[in-house]
């Protein structure tokens, strides 16, 4: 059964990544369904839907916060793609991953940075646009 809640969040996903939110969900329906659940209902449904912050806005907030995590270039592959899909140029996502570095260290920053930059030759995208 489809609650009020997952269409809220499957809404908000399709509009921040689109097939690759929708690939991300489809790969956990054999191992995970729940946590696919969970991901559009709370984390999407809830979080991303909530008002204060636009959607550039939130894609800085998980680009940095993936940044400094570190260990979560698939996850930064989506959501540097999301950016992209929501209407950040490839400057204002370089500055937020630089903007980490005196926080987290070169070596998070660096992995990063050359996760975003496949990202920007996947989508033919020209790190010096915007």
């Amino acid at each position: 059964m489809i609650t009020e809640r997952y269409q809220r969040g499957w809404e908000k996903l399709m509009e921040v990544d689109g097939t690759g939110g929708e690939r991300v969900i489809e790969s956990l329906q054999d191992i995970a369904p729940d946590l696919g659940r969970y991901v559009v209902e709370f984390g999407f449904g809830d979080i991303y839907s909530r008002d204060g912050l636009d959607l550039k806005q939130r894609q800085l907030v998980t680009i940095a916060s993936l940044t400094t995590q570190g260990g979560c270039e698939p996850q930064l592959t989506v959501h540097l793609n999301a950016a992209l899909n929501v209407g950040l140029t490839p400057k204002e996502i370089i500055e937020a991953i630089m903007h980490c570095c005196p926080y987290t260290g070169f070596p998070r920053v660096l992995n990063a940075m050359l996760t975003a930059k496949c990202v920007f030759q996947e989508r033919n995208v020209s790190e010096l646009q915007g």
